[in-house]
């Protein structure tokens, strides 16, 4: 055995002060280990510890599997954001973290994506118990998920905060949307966004959704293609009073079709002298 190695190793297990902020730096993970069973180890050194992308996912279980090391919330965190944390470590250590470093955890780009989910899962099981202040904020800074849940719930106070949200996706609107029972603020706000009424899908969404207001639904007709006005005017799609101005859009546009054709087809003028 390398001697300096096994003298390091043995230092491990009892060494403090300077000998111990020096072995948090060591490369061996052999004596690393050996460190985290030194009782001089605190909390702020342990953290420092973890700090060091380069660990091996061994000491990351090991510190996760001693109790008394992940008593402090401190470590708890450290071991969660770790983007080399084992997967099942993360998974429990999520029910265990704060409201906005869960938030924070799911923004962090070398966090797996399942873990991601894992943790907006989590925010989602905790929104209908939480305060009008931490909605307030989730409304603003969220990820999407979040905040198309919270755009779906249309609470007065937090739905333009959240339809602002810079996160939110249209995909999370359309789900939004979608959903069976949303309050009829919901539909009418998304249809008076200025970025979210321009999209072509959320559009189409809207016709389709009874509390849209009919102004809006109108305006958008002539921008919509005639294959979907068609599909959009099949019975039992929308209410039959739009649906009859669907089929007259419909019409107009084969009427507009035909004189563009028609013209196409006469001689220029001066061969009709």
């Amino acid at each position: 055995m390398d001697r300096p190695l096994s003298r390091d190793r043995e230092a491990a297990r009892t060494a403090a002060g300077e000998d111990l902020a020096r072995l948090l730096h060591h490369a061996d993970t052999s004596v690393l280990l050996e460190l985290l069973a030194n009782p001089a180890l605190d909390e702020t050194q342990l953290c420092l510890l973890l700090e060091r992308k380069n660990l091996a996912s061994e000491i990351l279980e090991e510190v996760a599997r001693r109790k008394p090391l992940t008593k402090n919330y401190r470590v708890k965190k450290a071991l969660a954001f770790h983007p080399r944390s084992p997967r099942l470590v993360g998974i429990r250590l999520l029910r265990d973290l704060y409201l906005m470093d869960l938030v924070q955890l799911t923004f962090l780009p070398a966090i797996s994506v399942e873990l991601k989910m894992r943790a907006e899962e989590q925010l989602l099981a905790r929104l209908p118990q939480l305060p009008l202040g931490q909605k307030i904020t989730l409304a603003r800074r969220g990820p999407a998920r979040l905040a198309g849940s919270l755009v779906a719930e249309g609470h007065p106070h937090l739905l333009a905060l959240a339809l602002d949200n810079p996160r939110l996706t249209e995909a999370q609107i359309l789900k939004a949307l979608a959903r069976e029972n949303i309050p009829a603020a919901v539909p009418r706000a998304i249809a008076h966004h200025r970025k979210w009424s321009e999209s072509y899908h959320v559009r189409l969404a809207l016709v389709r959704h009874p509390f849209s207001p009919l102004a809006s639904v109108l305006s958008y007709l002539p921008q919509l293609t005639v294959s979907d006005l068609r599909e959009l005017a099949a019975p039992g799609i929308v209410p039959e009073a739009l649906r009859k101005y669907l089929q007259a859009e419909v019409a107009r546009r084969i009427r507009r079709n035909k004189k563009s054709e028609f013209a196409a087809e006469l001689p220029p003028p001066s061969s009709r002298e």
